[in-house]
Formats: structure tokens, C-alpha cells, sequence
């Protein structure tokens, strides 16, 4: 007997990377094991010259494939060289070694990952040629004049329990066809690894009713709402103490670290940060409680509790979570650090 193992990676194209995937079978033997490394052209995926093509999957986690359903599973894969070294384009590699560094800090996430759907290059939802009525009925609303793509949604869902993702939930957002789920609470590797298992299955499960999943952050222009990846981070501190939390916001609007952080949240972030439709400039940082407006809130039961996590609101839907983890890790855990808040 054998089973399918769906290898999922991570590829170069940019200015955005898009997620690739290849069906490997293997023996009974394989199972409970660790799997094989595999390989792949990188000349085909952005990752490699043609005369030296090849690269290396390494498998870094693995659940069950809800689609295939039986044995099978989903692989997901970092991307290596041949001499095993991390590939350039292997952002885990380097969420690794932070989360590691500060692992005694206890780092969670939960992220609110945003897209939307097109069928026959329409948002879903939209007249063809025209547009909806404006926004307002649509977030977390129901009925058909106003929801549109529900189905896909649920079959999304309960792909990713069945897969044993830590989904923890979903809602329809402020423009038709505009949806979101949440991943987490998890750790930093964790909550990365699973957003990129999730994004495939959404893509996946949007193919078999020929429909169209994009994390665009501004997929349509003008007066609409754009698509944000918002990160929600905490740690052990932070969920004891109201002045780490100040810390970690302080420590994000201090110096550089706004724009270090705001050039790597996503391609085309400029476009969807504007000061307008709940975001803030993406050249101005703020924070505030409750504050939706602003770069980094604080939620009102935060402030009222004394403790918790703040909301950093400006990642795009696009954004690599490895690096935004990553970045939200080293900046604050650093200050926190210093301040002798741990």
C-alpha cells in the first residue's frame, strides 16, 4: 500500500511569493516517520538558473490532507540548496533563529488573514462593469444580496479543522466578496507555518468551484476597503503587565523601526495604507486603545485589564508571516528585554 504526500513550498517570485506544490507518493513505510527530502526545478519557480536547477524540499510540518482525505497528508517544505544550506529565498530560516533567541519570552500570535475572491475578473459580487452599493451592510453580514462566496468559505474551514490547523475563526469583511479567517493563538513558527498551509487550502478549495483567491491588498481601487494580514503578538510580559505592552508599542515606533518594518509588510502597501478605511499613513506611526485608525491598537479590554496583546494593524494581506513574526519577535522582545521586562 503507499499514500500521497502533497509537498507545499514556498517560491521566488517577486515582488510577491506565490505558494507551489507537487504529489509524491510513498510507501507505508513512511508513515509515522520522518519524510524524505525531495527536489525541484528552481528554474521553473524563480529559484534557480537553468544550468544549475536543482533545489531541496525539506519538510518542516505536516498534517492531513482533508482534501485527499484517507492517509495522505500535506507537506509542507522549506527550501535548501543542494550543500543543505537555506536558500535565499527561505524567510523561515531566519524566524528560526529569533524565535529561538527569544523562546524564553513566550512569543504568541494570531493572525487575521483577509482575502478576496474574483470570478471572471470580477470581484464576486460585483455586477459586471459596474459596481455594488458602497460599503456598509456587507462585514459580518448575511443574505444573498450581500454575502457572496459563503460556500467556498465553509468548505475552507472545515478543510483547515480537519487538516488540525489552529483556525479560530472567520467573517465576511466590508466589501463583497471579501473574506477573512484567523489563525492562532500559536507560536511564532507555528502560526507561520500553518498561515501558508491555510492560504494553499484556501487556494485549493477555491479551484474546485472555479473560483479565484487573492491576497491583492487593494483589489479594488478608489473607496473601497483593502486586504490586511493584522498580527496580533503578545508575550509572557505583555500578558502580565500593562507597561510591557507600552514597551512593545514604543519600541515599534522608536527610530527606523517604522519603515523597516512597513517596507517588508507586504508589496503594494502603500497603496492600502492611507490614512483612510481604518488604517493609518504608511509613513506615520501611531498607537492607540481601541484606536482603529492607528498603526499598532491596544483593544479597550487590554487597557481595562491591565494586560494582554496588541494588534499590529498594518501588515498586508500579502505579507510573508515568517518575516513579519519574525520582525515583530526582534523588535519588541528586544525592548522588552532592555527594559528588564521579561
Amino acid at each position: 500500500m503507499s499514500f500521497k504526500a502533497e509537498y507545499i513550498w514556498i517560491d521566488g517570485t517577486e515582488p510577491t511569493a506565490k505558494l507551489r506544490s507537487k504529489t509524491k507518493i510513498l510507501s507505508d513505510d513512511a508513515k509515522g516517520a520522518d519524510l524524505p527530502v525531495w527536489g525541484f526545478d528552481g528554474s521553473s519557480t524563480n529559484q534557480a538558473k537553468g544550468h544549475a536547477s536543482d533545489c531541496v524540499l525539506k519538510p518542516v510540518f505536516v498534517c492531513p490532507d482533508p482534501i485527499r482525505g484517507g492517509d495522505d497528508v500535506l507537506v509542507l517544505c522549506e527550501v535548501l540548496n543542494t550543500d543543505m544550506t537555506p536558500h535565499e529565498t527561505n524567510t523561515r530560516a531566519a524566524l528560526a533563529e529569533v524565535a529561538e533567541r527569544f523562546a524564553a519570552q513566550e512569543p504568541v500570535f494570531g493572525i487575521e488573514q483577509e482575502y478576496t475572491f474574483f470570478k471572471d475578473g470580477y470581484p464576486l459580487g460585483f455586477p459586471k462593469g459596474g459596481f455594488p452599493a458602497p460599503q456598509g451592510g456587507y462585514y459580518c453580514g448575511v443574505g444573498s444580496d450581500e454575502i457572496f462566496g459563503r460556500d467556498v468559505v465553509e468548505a475552507h474551514l472545515d478543510n483547515c479543522l480537519r487538516a488540525g490547523l489552529g483556525i479560530s475563526g472567520i467573517n465576511a469583511e466590508v466589501m463583497p466578496g471579501q473574506w477573512e479567517f484567523q489563525v492562532g493563538p500559536l507560536s511564532p513558527l507555528q502560526v507561520a507555518d500553518q498561515l501558508w498551509v491555510a492560504r494553499w487550502l484556501l487556494y485549493r478549495t477555491a479551484e474546485d468551484y472555479g473560483i479565484a483567491a487573492t491576497l491583492d491588498p487593494k483589489p479594488v481601487k478608489g473607496d473601497w476597503n483593502g486586504a490586511g494580514a493584522h498580527t496580533n503578538f503578545s508575550t509572557r510580559a505583555m500578558r502580565e503587565s500593562y507597561d510591557a505592552i507600552i514597551t512593545a508599542c514604543e519600541a515599534l515606533g522608536d527610530g527606523s523601526k517604522p519603515l523597516d518594518h512597513v517596507k517588508n509588510y507586504g508589496a503594494g502597501i502603500d497603496d492600502r495604507l492611507t490614512g483612510l478605511h481604518e488604517t493609518a499613513p504608511w509613513d506615520r506611526f501611531s498607537y492607540g486603545v481601541s484606536d482603529r485608525g492607528a498603526s499598532v491598537r491596544i483593544p479597550w479590554q487590554v487597557e481595562k485589564d491591565g494586560k494582554g496583546y496588541i494588534e499590529d494593524r498594518r501588515p498586508n494581506a500579502n505579507v510573508d508571516p515568517y518575516v513579519v513574526t519574525r520582525l515583530l519577535v526582534d523588535t519588541c522582545c528586544t525592548a522588552l528585554e532592555k527594559a528588564g521586562q521579561v
